[in-house]
């Protein structure tokens, strides 16, 4: 009896079926080993990092050598530029770190996360806030949010300024996906599937009425998902979705990283870019795709930019410009922490919207349904894309307007920002001043008897 192991515990299952768990392994052997050389990368740059971090303290005392030849400016530039450079960012998972929030009533609200669904891969966050001080309205109607994170490199918190500038006005909830690396392999595989599964569980798990945003790559599982949930009459339907710089059909105006997810074969992906969780990692032996692979696929987008940043945050450092070097100090941070993504959800991800367009096309299944838009009846439809957006060309997101027919002209709206590029979509001073508003007013207009008017926003 104690033999008798379920097939869904059995190892073999988390193997390829075609090969033997030993062919399997030799077949990721390649970027396995990138895996531990990386690691082992990061282990001999500690002590160089430790050092430099010694030598900001010795240099911050009135014993430095370089306080009294005039240099402890630039001796304390050095240390923190090198220190930056040979620390590793993939071991510590940033925070959101936002504590408080004022609506626009004035009203200051206490904010407090806490975790309102756990799964596997997944967990739902919610921004509880708690009245602090005020002087109106201190019952506030806040609509409901779920602004879906991308599942593509970066944690969650990449959103961070998306949902401080949404909490003002909105009750925010944000799926925190997990570092794959972290998830041990008996829970099984994750794929595009089990994305949409997940999302249609949150909603669910909610219960309320609810507005989804969708930031970049979740546009395609969002899409789908509230286009499943029309189709299946579902009650709890969203009352509007948001789509953000998303690749609903990339053959509009394809970008370097379209074009290069398309010329490539899914087996080029498979074998380039996917690698065994090395073994002293809770996800050990796990098929991932790694984030130090992304990350460095979306610096070489912007090489040259990057790297006159370091130089940059020296003369900022040299200067006393503190303002602009921790500027820098707080994207770099975020950009530089990154988490591994499932092999199969990659993949799925890679050939449905980048390579079949599945969802374009109309020939997107799920669990064998094909998924049509055109279900979606009462879901209204805002789309936002970035006039220099590099990587979501514009129009691509646009498209789900016209994959929307059915819904109704009023209730399809879309929005171009002018001057922006990708992050500047959901990140930064024009997100917080021009395209938040346009979502709240979007928002608070659904249920209202006045139609609502398509604006573009050209120039």
């Amino acid at each position: 009896m104690f033999l008798d192991i379920p097939e869904s515990l059995k190892i073999k299952k988390y193997f390829d079926s075609s090969s033997s768990p030993v062919e399997d392994t030799l077949r990721y052997q390649e970027m396995s080993m990138v895996y531990y050389m990386r690691d082992w990368g990061n282990f001999a740059k500690a002590p160089l990092n430790q050092a430099s971090t010694w030598g900001k303290t010795y240099n911050d005392t009135p014993f430095s050598i370089f306080s009294a030849a005039g240099m402890r400016p630039n001796a304390a530039a050095v240390l923190e530029v090198f220190e930056r450079q040979t620390r590793s960012y993939t071991n510590v998972k940033p925070r959101f770190n936002i504590s408080e929030t004022t609506s626009s009533e004035g009203n200051i609200y206490q904010i407090e996360e806490e975790v309102v669904q756990a799964k596997p891969f997944c967990q739902l966050l919610h921004f509880k806030r708690e009245l602090m001080c005020g002087t109106k309205s201190p019952k506030e109607k806040f609509p409901s949010v779920l602004v879906v994170a991308p599942y593509s490199g970066h944690y969650a918190t990449l959103l961070r300024d998306t949902c401080r500038g949404l909490l003002r006005d909105h009750d925010v909830y944000v799926t925190d996906w997990m570092n794959a690396r972290e998830v041990p392999l008996w829970e099984g595989i994750f794929t595009l599937e089990d994305y949409i599964q997940y999302l249609m569980d949150f909603i669910h798990h909610l219960d309320c009425d609810l507005h989804i945003i969708a930031v970049c790559q979740p546009a395609v599982p969002v899409l789908a998902t509230v286009a499943l949930m029309a189709q299946h009459k579902d009650p709890l339907q969203p009352k509007s979705m948001t789509l953000m710089g998303g690749p609903i059909d990339t053959r509009i105006n394809p970008t370097a990283i379209n074009k290069l997810a398309k010329e490539k074969p899914l087996e080029w992906f498979s074998k380039h870019v996917i690698a065994r969780v090395p073994l002293y990692y809770p996800g050990a032996l796990r098929r991932v795709c790694p984030g130090f692979l992304m990350l460095s696929g979306f610096m070489n987008l912007n090489l040259e930019r990057h790297m006159h940043a370091s130089a940059k945050l020296y003369e900022h450092l040299v200067r006393g410009d503190h303002e602009s070097a921790e500027a820098h100090r707080k994207f770099y941070d975020e950009y530089r922490s990154v988490l591994d993504l499932p092999a199969d959800y990659f993949l799925d991800s890679v050939r449905v919207a980048f390579q079949e367009h599945s969802l374009a096309k109309g020939k997107f299944k799920w669990k064998g349904e094909i998924v049509d838009p055109l279900a979606i009846h009462s879901t209204a439809v805002l789309a936002i894309e970035g006039e220099k957006d590099d990587i979501s060309g514009v129009g691509q997101t646009r498209a789900a307007l016209y994959l929307c027919e059915n819904v109704p002209a009023r209730l399809r709206q879309y929005h171009l920002q002018p001057g922006v590029g990708h992050y500047g979509v959901f990140n930064g001073r024009r997100f917080r001043e021009e395209i938040v508003p346009v979502i709240s007013k979007f928002i608070r207009t659904q249920g209202m008897s006045q139609s609502l008017k398509v604006v573009e926003r050209v120039s």
